[in-house]
């Protein structure tokens, strides 16, 4: 089903009207607009998606398979992953056609940089954050966004609003643990009620102002403006979905609050709080963003730091410490997709893996020749037919947008778009189970 724009005339703008009541509010999701939010369809299949993303890619000669198929050769940097090997498809060739190096790192859920959002019908929305839309009111967290809060001329900042805003990190496990588990004081629950009441009656003004303005338009602008007040109303659900998590109390920590001591020795801990967020279905969309921001390469005995040894220049020393570098992060990826594959999913008895697609890869394909192209992506889980390697057309106009494999994760997630960024269709070579 195609998703409907709305736009407001030269006359009424969106803006304007919203700016004449003294009030910023995004146009949230619609049924009419988004035909999937009239109801989440009971689906046997994955309700969760992550996606894992860092600043610089992967050494491609060491990540992409000698040959094609069930029948792959899997390189040193997949071989953490090797085990299992039947709940995972590698991908080459797939990328967004976009240039920009570290610049355009930051497309990688998108497919779309940030300079270009304002052009696109949809902006610059990341594959988390649609998924979010449809089903995102489910949980108490619509989403975790996890990652460093800067990085390398904004590298590997991954979750983006249709509205082109970054939505913020979370920064280390601590926090995340507090987010997850520390209740709420009495005074900070009455505080966070008297912010939902703020907004409601934030929504009570625009919509009154609204129809007032709706007996002065014109009829084409009286229908433009019915749609906008389907959005208001919608919002106003939200805030009362909103609320309703205010007075329900968050689940049991299983374990200590933990400290934070830079991302390399976070990235096992980070995971498992993510693989416990699922678990309590706290929220069922993560994203873990891997930066340079506080990647002390010296832990894992690199000198130089992971941006420069990076640029390998084809010093053997320097793609030997890189393999390093990517190998800690295929290691901790393997243990991710492990534990989710070893737990029970309470919702419809499979395993965690089974009922979640997770996705990693970079928006970065060679960091040495600053080049967005054949991207490093792995997707595990979701009941799609795993155990393989594919590589898709290389060139001209044979070549499959990365956009097509997120329209089909978006579709196996029960989100019934035919569009996401710049897909031309789904990816047929992905099957189901």
């Amino acid at each position: 089903m195609k998703r409907v724009q709305f736009n407001f005339s030269k006359h009424v703008s969106r803006r304007s009207f919203l700016k004449g009541v003294g009030v910023s509010l995004a146009l949230p999701a619609l049924e009419s607009m988004f035909p999937a939010f009239a109801a989440v369809p009971s689906i046997q299949g994955p309700r969760r998606l992550v996606a894992v993303g860092n600043s610089f890619g992967m050494y491609q000669p060491s990540f992409f398979p000698t040959g094609t198929g069930a029948d792959y050769v899997a390189p040193e940097l997949l071989q953490p992953l090797d085990k299992l090997r039947k709940n995972f498809t590698i991908f080459s060739n797939l990328d967004h056609g976009l240039t920009g190096g570290h610049f355009g790192v930051h497309s990688f859920l998108s497919g779309v940089l940030k300079v270009d959002a304002k052009n696109m019908p949809d902006g610059n929305i990341s594959l988390d954050q649609r998924a979010s839309e449809v089903l995102g009111s489910a949980t108490r967290f619509p989403t975790l966004t996890v990652g460093s809060s800067s990085g390398l001329h904004n590298g590997c900042q991954m979750s983006w609003t249709r509205s082109g805003v970054r939505v913020p990190p979370i920064t280390g496990p601590r926090e995340l643990f507090q987010k997850l588990f520390i209740q709420q004081s009495d005074e900070g629950k009455k505080a966070a009620t008297e912010r939902s009441v703020l907004k409601k009656s934030i929504l009570d003004s625009v919509l009154e102002d609204a129809n007032s303005m709706s007996r002065s338009v014109t009829s084409r602008d009286r229908d433009k403006l019915d749609e906008y007040l389907t959005a208001v109303r919608e919002s106003e659900i939200k805030v009362n979905q909103s609320r309703h998590w205010i007075g329900v109390p968050k689940p049991g920590a299983p374990i200590e609050e933990p400290g934070n001591q830079g991302i390399v020795l976070d990235l096992p801990l980070l995971y498992d709080l993510i693989v416990i967020a699922l678990q309590t279905d706290s929220t069922r969309i993560a994203t873990l963003e891997i930066s340079s921001d506080q990647f002390d390469a010296t832990v894992l005995g690199v000198s130089g730091g992971y941006h420069l040894t990076s640029h390998h220049g084809q010093q053997e020393d320097k793609i030997r410490d890189l393999i390093k570098l990517e190998l800690y992060q295929t290691q901790n990826f393997a243990r991710f997709l492990d534990k989710l594959n070893t737990l029970k999913d309470e919702l419809t008895g499979g395993s965690l893996l089974d009922d979640s697609i997770v996705l990693f890869g970079s928006g970065m394909g060679n960091a040495n020749a600053h080049t967005n192209t054949d991207l490093p992506i792995v997707v595990a889980g979701g009941g799609f037919k795993h155990g393989q390697h594919i590589a898709l057309p290389e060139e001209g106009y044979k070549r499959v947008p990365l956009s097509n494999l997120y329209l089909s994760i978006l579709n196996r997630m029960g989100v019934e778009d035919d569009y996401f960024s710049q897909s031309t269709g789904t990816l047929p070579q992905l099957e189901t189970t």
